[in-house]
């Protein structure tokens, strides 16, 4: 459409492309290097978009404002502060454990080597210096990597500081900021950016919650999974991949990876394959029921998308990137779904595919090169 436009006002297609291709990677680049400011106001953001609904029924009962943003917030932190508690006091257990866990390993690669060795016909001495040149490798860099953890670590305690402030902020100045957006507007349109606005923040929220819904239901499936099986930590397992649940695919992958080897290292390979069947179940659940169900379905992301803004976030923020990439995206599919001009990139953002087959080379008026029209069969008179 924009290039259309470009064209009818005498600009050349390719400089209108080159104008737009300039713009997007110069937005990328903003967030780059923005990154320090801007993930604490888009985690803020999201948590104010959860948050509102709370602060306007508080509201709505005779509290004043000010203090009803301040106890939703505290009830968030305290939350928070207590799921962090516990995965804390299941870590503590786990360090306790890991000298008995790291011999075991090592037990479990000597193992792995020798058949290896024994499988492929390689000299062992090959593989042990192999693995040593790598562990040289780790050494010399453990200074940038301490660095960059030490560089994480303030980074959080920032982020935790900052954060609940412009929660603050964000619901605090509400309405000034929506009467921003009007401004953006001419007056005519304004009917419909407050329908466009309000149809959004609805279905936002419905989907953010439905996300954590879903984050808690996969936690409680995980753990008592693992349980049954007889995993050890498996709670704490079980809290961390549903977490790790929301970077999609990736996520899942090191999710079912983390309990497999804890069941390898204290118990059977059966026992590792168990855990393998009982997450490959769990996730045709969440995929069949609990997506469509509980998380919004109109903001359903497909699987092309997701793996590509899951790989963008975290080549540009890193961790917080890929957890940020699938709410960020799902906000802006009910964004374009509403703006005419847009609706087309919503439409690609989402997973309503029409089935491939005949029926579609009816309908598509889109040929591609070199396909050649179906003869039309003519009906025989009598």
């Amino acid at each position: 459409m924009l290039l259309r436009e470009q064209k009818t006002s005498g600009m050349p297609a390719y400089l209108a492309f080159s104008q737009i291709t300039i713009g997007i990677l110069a937005f990328f680049y903003l967030v780059y290097i923005g990154a320090n400011i801007l993930i604490p106001l888009v985690f803020a953001l999201i948590f104010a978009i959860l948050l509102n609904p709370m602060v306007n029924f508080m509201h709505r009962k005779g509290l004043n404002r000010i203090l009803a943003i301040i106890l939703a917030i505290t009830i968030m932190l305290t939350a928070l502060a207590a799921v962090i508690v516990f995965i804390g006091s299941q870590l503590t257990l786990f360090a306790d454990a890991w000298p008995e866990l790291k011999a075991k390993f090592n037990s479990l690669t000597a193992e792995a080597m020798n058949w290896f060795s024994a499988t492929f016909k390689i000299n062992k001495w090959k593989i042990n210096s192999y693995i040593a040149e790598k562990k040289g490798e780790t050494m010399n860099n453990a200074g940038s990597v301490i660095g960059g953890a030490l560089t994480t670590i303030s980074g959080f305690f920032i982020m935790v500081f900052l954060i609940p402030v412009y929660i603050f902020m964000f619901l605090f100045y509400k309405p000034l900021l929506l009467d921003f957006v009007a401004q953006i507007f001419k007056k005519d349109s304004h009917v419909t950016v407050a329908e466009v606005l309000a149809n959004t923040k609805k279905l936002i929220q419905s989907y953010l919650v439905g996300l954590l819904l879903e984050m808690m239901i996969m936690a409680t499936l995980n753990s008592v999974t693992l349980l049954i099986i007889g995993v050890d930590y498996a709670i704490l397992f079980g809290i961390i991949g549903a977490i790790l649940n929301l970077i999609p695919y990736i996520g899942g992958i090191v999710a079912i990876s983390l309990p497999m080897t804890m069941a390898l290292l204290t118990g059977t390979p059966m026992k590792a394959l168990l855990v393998l069947g009982g997450y490959i179940i769990i996730q045709l659940i969440d995929n069949n029921y609990l997506v469509p169900k509980v998380v919004a379905s109109k903001v359903k992301v497909n699987a092309l998308i997701s793996i590509i803004v899951v790989l963008i976030g975290g080549a540009l923020w890193g961790v917080a990137g890929m957890f940020l990439s699938i709410p960020l995206t799902a906000i802006c599919k009910v964004i374009f779904d509403r703006i005419e001009a847009l609706k087309p990139i919503g439409f690609l953002i989402g997973d309503n595919m029409r089935p491939i087959g005949h029926d579609l080379l009816k309908v598509s008026s889109i040929k591609l090169p070199g396909e050649k029209k179906s003869p039309v069969k003519k009906k025989k008179t009598k």
